[in-house]
């Protein structure tokens, strides 16, 4: 079985959402959190980031839309699930998970505006 090529719209979609990773792990560092991982794939799910400050966890699943509500309406319940099944993959990973608090947040990247970053989003 092979591969077609992406689409040129899948392509420009594949760059959009790169590029809001991006600006949404430079609001984060700005913030104050360290990125620990970056498009963390799991078979069970991906985190768009892991982010840290302290002891917390802040598994953040970005968002490139016109408005926040859309951002927001966008993560489905399936996509949480599978978020939280790689979360607990990667802190199953992690020698200091014991201490660790986690949190699910989400970071919308809208055009023209800087990242919002809403916490404990789900």
């Amino acid at each position: 079985m092979t591969r077609r090529p992406p689409s040129a719209e899948r392509l420009k979609a594949l760059r959009r959402g790169s590029l809001a990773e991006y600006r949404a792990a430079v609001a984060l560092l700005l913030k104050g959190y360290r990125i620990v991982a970056f498009r963390y794939r799991t078979k069970v799910g991906e985190i768009d980031i892991i982010a840290r400050k302290g002891d917390l966890v802040a598994c953040v699943e970005v968002k490139a839309r016109r408005s926040l509500d859309e951002a927001v309406f966008a993560v489905s319940y399936s996509a949480q699930k599978r978020i939280r099944a790689a979360s607990d993959f990667w802190l199953s990973r992690q020698p200091d998970a014991a201490r660790l608090s986690i949190r699910y947040d989400i970071v919308s990247v809208m055009p023209w505006r800087w990242p919002v970053h809403l916490p404990d989003a789900f």
